[in-house]
């Protein structure tokens, strides 16, 4: 895990680069705002989630799953399963489990509070990924802490897990023009950015379905699956009915923005 910070990093980078290059070419939507006024409240909140973040878990979670292995804890350390099999069985863990916090974000109050900041955004596209606030960075983290310590999950399953999960939110937030058969049948196993924007929706029933970051499965088995949004992709209104503005999109904004009604 020597150069973890680097790959992940560098991962990010190419992942949103190349998303970036896509919505330019084959936009989905017209954006209500641009990416100047968008994009800065963002990043703002990306930075002081990753600070907070290495400050609350400084080893990750691929070093916490380390510790956890060394110390003999959790079900896949205390069991003789194949290797191939513990690692799948830990991505589909974290999966759900990553699906499971997003449901309960939308119930909790408090929690929604916090999860509303990343739903207030009027436009959705990559960088719409990395708009979530500090608390509920905090929140995440402990809830996937907990996943890999009580079931042992492997370090390079922990690490693989959040470059996987990283990369897929900024794909299914991308406002990226992919054409319908794919989608179609993309969406069979992915997230994909038609399905994940039903969830962006101002209308409330809508906006409580397409849970899923990374697998489509959960949505389905659980039904939670909505497949189009009744207005259609064009016409939807995305976000929240408040906080619609240029300056509701700044940092300072976006913090405080879970203690306004």
């Amino acid at each position: 895990m020597t150069h973890e910070a680097g790959l992940r990093i560098g991962i990010f980078i190419g992942v949103f680069l190349t998303l970036v290059l896509l919505e330019v070419f084959f936009p989905r939507r017209k954006a209500e705002l641009s990416r100047a006024q968008r994009w800065p409240g963002a990043f703002s909140l990306l930075v002081i989630g990753a600070v907070l973040g290495r400050l609350v878990v400084p080893a990750g979670l691929a070093g916490l799953a380390l510790w956890a292995e060394g110390q003999s804890i959790g079900l896949f350390n205390l069991v003789d399963l194949p290797a191939w099999l513990v690692g799948l069985a830990s991505l589909l863990l974290l999966d759900l489990g990553v699906w499971a916090q997003h449901v309960v974000m939308h119930k909790v109050p408090l929690l929604w509070r916090m999860h509303r900041v990343h739903h207030a955004d009027p436009h959705i596209d990559a960088a719409t990924a990395l708009r979530f606030h500090p608390a509920e960075i905090v929140v995440s983290l402990g809830w996937k802490t907990l996943i890999v310590v009580a079931f042992g999950v492997p370090a390079w399953a922990a690490f693989a897990f959040e470059i996987i999960l990283n990369a897929c939110a900024q794909f299914n937030h991308a406002n990226w023009n992919i054409p319908r058969a794919v989608d179609r049948w993309l969406r069979l196993v992915l997230v994909t950015p038609d399905m994940h924007r039903v969830h962006h929706s101002t209308i409330r029933r809508e906006a409580n379905t397409n849970f899923g970051f990374c697998l489509s499965v959960w949505d389905r088995l659980f039904r939670q699956y909505k497949a189009q949004p009744e207005l259609g992709h064009e016409r939807m209104t995305i976000g929240q009915t408040g906080w619609r503005e240029a300056s509701d999109q700044a940092p300072l904004s976006l913090l405080r923005q879970p203690l306004e009604r």
